[in-house]
């Protein structure tokens, strides 16, 4: 029988079979060096990763300037919050001034202080730090300048003492006195932190229900830990990739979660096609050498146009000049050629290694043999059946149901997150909400400008004119600032980050001090500058993205078309996705039910992320089936009976492979920080849409209704197009029968 297949890719998939010990050698020391990266990833990501050359964020850097001090170097106030004391008691006082004593010798610590002397509720500076209801007080710790790698190090003795405090009092007869620990660092750690958690919950979480689901698919266990053993292989060897990154940009805690999500994901994916794709060429008769190379050069090729597509995707990333942004592209990019490299050898190794496991069942055979007979019966040809009667109908109906569902997108406000995405659960956010409620350091949203003067009289008489502003509750006096610059702040009648306060920036940037230079910052400037940068970038973005699209699915279908309707049926499916999105973070819909936090609007980081993701998750379902369709096209197959075909071949892969993402992506949704929660619930949803109703449903119909017109291209394209030669490499269909024909005798 002559039935090897053809090309690069089935030579590599053949060559790893047999090489399978040398290639799982290579992989096992990727992982290994991969786990020993994760620590130093999670100690590098940054608390704010805004960009830099914007002036609301150079404002900030002028005040902070001293000696050219590397921007890396932070200090910061750690606050330990005693409640539930007496803080004139002799026994409170003692355990306070004690531990402030204990804390002002640490190296780490410039000074503690505390209102732990008699008659502090005489003096306003330790007042301050008595709670309102006469039951807490203070112990504030001002930090010297350290470097962010050695946060978590001179944070956690610091904590410990404080916490110390609490068994102190305990001891002393207090046992109702309770111990919390917050600050910005301790803050900006615990964040991180439990985004470390939030990722290993997902994973622990994701991937035996994973397992489960694909031994059902694939009714045994090694065939379905095969997917599973890839993903984890993936995303252990995306950290020793994102170490590398991490020495070059700012990594952030988007860039990680993104990562994660999209390794396990893709990985899942890409595994559970190859194996369903070797297991159906051996219940056809093939040796596995053969059903390696054959399956390889069918689904293998689709999970190479797959892992580009997803990639190009992600590029129009790199074009913004925001460094948190076009971070995210590169890892994305990068993470998406390791779901593939590890798919196309590791799970060809791995099949080497375990072939007598995974070789399909005399049911499946019988199955298949039924399917190579006749493949227009089943579930998904029967959809695909009654879609083609209606065409135009169901067409018209599925668009407008995506559009109905994308109307919330009318009302989107886009926000910098603030403490409502954080969950209280966190130590310090808990701490951060009882500052101001007990001592009087509640959040005053302003809007500051910082002038390169010393000259505050000069500014107070400049901003005199915004005292009567309908934006503007209250004009603070002008303070110095390092010696070098001087600060004034306008409180806000309204929100920090509403369309009045964003107005005000606009009108005081128009209308800045003389004869100095300024700065104009605070929430709404950066809310200002990093939404004007973004779609400053946004043009070159999309259409680098739409160009790689394009391009790729043209060389897969040789068709003009295919790609334009992808990209234009993507489009308003991601606008289904976002209205979902709007409805549960921003309005509050079903917040009880699904235990999610309401934010009130969107950061522009989440929406970029979703976005570019998601859009690069649906072109892989549309390759996916796109080219089982072509490959009956190419068999010389109408075009309605290449999509009942394809539909039907391809129907529960995609099918599966959809449940198998939304479960990853539904865990990462369980996550308790916000940004996460949102990106996890903002994916679920977009291919939960696309694997149901864009696929099953939208797809036949928009290809019945073009007919041949879906594989039009121009002339000059389409001779390009032949001469390139990325054309689906057919296995002819007499090879099949002939292989079940010689089966067949051989179990006669």
């Amino acid at each position: 029988m002559n039935a090897v297949a053809q090309g690069t890719i089935a030579r590599v998939g053949h060559w790893c079979f047999r090489r399978r010990w040398t290639v799982l050698g290579i992989w096992l020391v990727a992982v290994v060096l991969g786990g020993i990266a994760a620590g130093p990833v999670f100690a590098r990501l940054v608390d704010n990763n805004n960009p830099r050359n914007v002036e609301s964020v150079q404002a900030y850097e002028v005040l902070n300037r001293e000696d050219d001090a590397d921007e890396n170097i932070t200090g910061g106030t750690v606050i330990g919050l005693v409640d539930r004391i007496d803080p004139t008691d002799k026994r409170t006082l003692a355990t306070l001034g004690a531990a402030a004593r204990d804390l002002t010798a640490m190296p780490a610590v410039e000074s503690a202080v505390c209102p732990c002397v008699p008659g502090a509720a005489e003096d306003p500076r330790m007042k301050a730090m008595l709670a309102a209801d006469g039951r807490g007080a203070l112990i504030v710790v001002t930090l010297n300048p350290l470097n962010r790698e050695d946060r978590a190090t001179v944070l956690q003795p610091i904590a410990d003492r404080l916490h110390a405090v609490d068994s102190e009092l305990a001891a002393n007869g207090l046992a109702d006195a309770r111990v919390r620990v917050g600050g910005n660092p301790v803050l900006n750690q615990e964040i991180n932190e439990q985004v470390q958690r939030d990722l290993t919950q997902a994973e622990i979480l994701s991937l035996p229900i994973t397992l489960i689901v694909l031994i059902i698919i694939f009714g045994g266990l090694v065939a379905a830990g095969l997917p599973v053993l890839a993903a984890i292989v993936s995303v252990a060897t995306a950290m020793l990739v994102l170490l590398g990154f991490s020495y070059f940009t700012d990594l952030d805690q988007n860039t990680l979660t993104v990562v994660t999500l999209l390794g396990l994901g893709l990985s899942v994916d890409y595994g559970l096609l190859l194996v369903a794709r070797y297991r159906e060429e051996l219940a056809r008769g093939f040796a596995p050498d053969l059903a390696i190379a054959r399956a390889w050069a069918t689904a293998g090729r689709t999970i190479l146009f797959s892992a580009l597509t997803v990639a190009a995707a992600l590029a129009g990333l790199l074009a913004f000049s925001i460094s948190a942004i076009s971070a995210m592209g590169a890892a994305g990019v990068s993470i998406a050629v390791v779901a593939m490299l590890t798919s196309l050898t590791f799970t060809a190794a791995m099949l080497g290694l375990t072939k007598r496991w995974v070789k399909p069942s005399k049911r499946a055979v019988r199955r298949q043999a039924a399917l190579d007979a006749e493949s227009e019966t089943g579930f998904f040809a029967r959809v695909s059946r009654m879609v083609q009667r209606r065409p135009v109908l169901v067409m018209v109906a599925v668009i407008g149901l995506l559009l109905a569902a994308a109307t919330p997108l009318l009302s989107t406000v886009v926000k910098l997150p603030q403490l409502e995405s954080i969950p209280r659960s966190i130590e310090s956010a808990d701490v951060a909400n009882d500052l101001a409620a007990q001592y009087g350091q509640d959040y005053a949203a302003s809007v500051m400008v910082v002038a390169k003067t010393t000259d505050t009289a000069a500014l107070d008489a400049w901003a005199a004119r915004w005292t009567g502003d309908d934006a503007v509750a209250e004009v603070l006096p002008a303070q110095t600032s390092n010696g070098h610059a001087a600060t004034i702040e306008l409180v806000l009648a309204g929100g920090s980050q509403d369309a009045a306060a964003q107005d005000l920036v606009e009108r005081i940037r128009a209308d800045r001090p003389d004869g100095v230079q300024s700065w104009v910052t605070g929430e709404a400037a950066i809310l200002i500058d990093l939404v004007d940068q973004i779609l400053d970038d946004l043009p070159l973005a999309i259409g680098m993205t739409l160009f790689a699209m394009l391009v790729l699915l043209f060389a897969m279908t040789g068709s003009l078309v295919i790609p334009i309707k992808a990209v234009l049926a993507n489009v308003v499916s991601l606008g289904a996705s976002f209205g979902i999105m709007i409805m549960i973070f921003q309005e509050g819909h079903g917040e009880q039910l699904l235990h999610t936090l309401t934010v009130g609007g969107f950061n522009p980081f989440v929406i970029v992320i979703v976005f570019a993701f998601a859009f690069g998750l649906s072109m892989d379902y549309e390759v996916f089936l796109l080219s089982r369709i072509k490959e009956y096209v190419g068999r010389g197959w109408d075009t309605d009976t290449a999509v009942r075909r394809g539909l039907q071949h391809t129907g529960k892969i995609i099918t599966s492979a959809a449940l198998l993402m939304i479960i990853v992506f539904s865990c990462f949704a369980a996550a308790k920080i916000g940004n996460i929660e949102q990106i996890g619930v903002g994916l679920t949803a977009a291919v939960l849409i696309d694997a149901t109703l864009v696929r099953c449903l939208l797809v036949p119909a928009t290809m019945t209704v073009l007919g041949r017109w879906n594989w039009w291209a121009p002339a000059p394209l389409a001779r390009l197009h032949e001469r390139i030669g990325l054309g689906e490499h057919v296995l002819p269909d007499d090879e099949a029968k002939q292989a079940s024909t010689e089966r067949s005798l051989v179990n006669a």
